[in-house]
């Protein structure tokens, strides 16, 4: 899809068309959605879509986790007019963190950290990042923000796979996506649907 063009009708997920399949091989993700936030319109309109689920609900700061969750994130943050925290990857930040071990899409062992004097108990948190593939990633920014007296409000991807992860982050928050559920059962085999 042509980074200029904006389809006449803007069904919900639109956008994901300007996704890129990996070309790179396993040591990176099966796809990349990177380019739809290249698209004015599509990067605006998944927001509005992460965000709609959330329409009157009580949120306080938006968190984006590590790397690619900052752009939704800071752009939720801003179409919230909230403050926008990013929970890192450990080593990042020089300040006083709490920190929490997880296992990434790729069953590698890292280490996420959060500084320690941005949530407040109680402060009510919409935790975002570009995608939850098995849960580890996100599990991990959940456990961070509790620790810390947070409420997790919200969690808010671009695609959450049905993986068990997936499934126990859905049972036990509210939760949005961008992907329309005629398409959900492709991205969870990790299959383009619009091929």
């Amino acid at each position: 899809m042509d980074l200029c063009h904006v389809p006449a009708t803007r069904e919900k997920g639109w956008y994901l068309a300007l996704m890129a399949p990996n070309v790179k091989g396993p040591n990176y993700a099966w796809l990349d959605p990177s380019r739809l936030y290249c698209h004015p319109q599509g990067l605006q309109d998944c927001v509005a879509d992460l965000l709609q689920p959330f329409q009157g609900d009580a949120i306080d700061m938006v968190a984006g986790v590590d790397a690619m969750g900052f752009i939704l994130g800071a752009a939720a943050a801003a179409t919230l007019q909230k403050g926008f925290l990013a929970i890192r990857k450990a080593g990042h930040l020089c300040v006083h963190t709490e920190a929490q071990p997880y296992s990434d899409y790729s069953g590698r062992q890292k280490l996420m950290e959060i500084r320690t004097d941005a949530i407040t108990p109680g402060l009510r948190i919409l935790l975002v990042d570009q995608w939850v593939e098995t849960g580890g990633t996100m599990r991990a920014a959940i456990e961070l923000v509790e620790r810390l007296g947070g409420v997790v409000a919200g969690v808010a991807a671009i695609c959450m796979e049905s993986s068990e992860g997936g499934k126990w982050i859905q049972e036990r928050y509210k939760c949005s996506h961008c992907v329309p559920p005629r398409l959900q059962p492709r991205f969870d085999q990790h299959q383009l649907g619009w091929e």
